[in-house]
């Protein structure tokens, strides 16, 4: 229900004009990891940490954040564990740890700045980097959540709701992460300026969730976009990726 990996190759860096270098992280439990570090076209500002939705890998989702790069912004893409190149099976406690390593590995590069970074995550990847940022913000200066939802079984239950697979979202229910684990829940431990952004015309994800997120935290900004479909409202360039630019551009000032 959540996890749709793969290991087809949908774009390439040098299709989209980027540079990309390949690296590997090991994760918590030592799956390895493969993701492409994009280096900042001219002195970079900040590095922008990417996790992705829950479908097929990180060429996939590389025309969301190829754009960063040419506007002063390193940028890290991680493969959860079992997609793409990566090792390992997913599982939703499991691409937290992934988050986590990705992170970690942005403090230990000795060419970035890690007190100058951006977590940018857009659909499961938004929920996963809630959950990180609850445990782990040091460093970040802003978190950008983009069309996330606020519990794992809510959204299972929405997903399913009126269909075949309704009696397995309930029954599935009891094994899905709790209240305690919910993006929502997480919350309460961040401490950092937050933006949840998400498409008026979303059929995945009901828009309300960003909506509930934003209400459960104080100070945060929502941006909704009209028109705009699942992980779609920054994937044009326009006015909403100039103002998305001139945010972080004052975060990490």
């Amino acid at each position: 229900m959540f996890f749709y990996p793969d290991a087809v190759t949908y774009t390439t860096p040098a299709q989209l004009g980027v540079k990309v270098e390949d690296i590997h992280v090991v994760s918590g439990d030592r799956a390895r990891l493969h993701g492409w570090f994009m280096p900042a076209v001219g002195q970079a500002k900040a590095t922008v940490l990417h996790l992705h939705g829950n479908a097929a890998n990180i060429s996939n989702h590389l025309p969301l954040v190829a754009w960063l790069p040419a506007r002063g912004y390193n940028v890290l893409m991680i493969d959860y564990r079992g997609f793409g190149r990566s090792e390992g099976k997913p599982s939703l406690d499991g691409i937290v740890d992934d988050a986590a390593a990705a992170l970690t590995y942005l403090r230990t590069r000795p060419d970035l700045d890690a007190t100058r970074l951006i977590v940018f995550g857009q659909s499961i990847g938004g929920a996963t980097a809630l959950r990180l940022l609850a445990r782990d913000a040091d460093g970040v200066r802003l978190a950008v959540i983009d069309s996330a939802f606020t519990s794992y079984r809510g959204i299972a239950r929405e997903a399913t709701a009126g269909g075949p697979l309704g009696p397995v979202a309930a029954l599935a229910a009891g094994v899905l992460p709790g209240f305690d684990k919910d993006p929502i829940t997480a919350l309460k431990s961040i401490r950092l300026p937050l933006i949840f952004v998400h498409g008026a015309r979303d059929s995945i994800i009901a828009a309300v969730n960003s909506e509930q997120l934003h209400a459960a935290a104080p100070g945060s900004q929502h941006w909704s976009v009209p028109d705009a479909m699942h992980i779609m409202a920054l994937a044009q360039p326009g006015s909403w990726r100039e103002k998305l630019v001139q945010a972080m551009d004052e975060a990490v000032r």
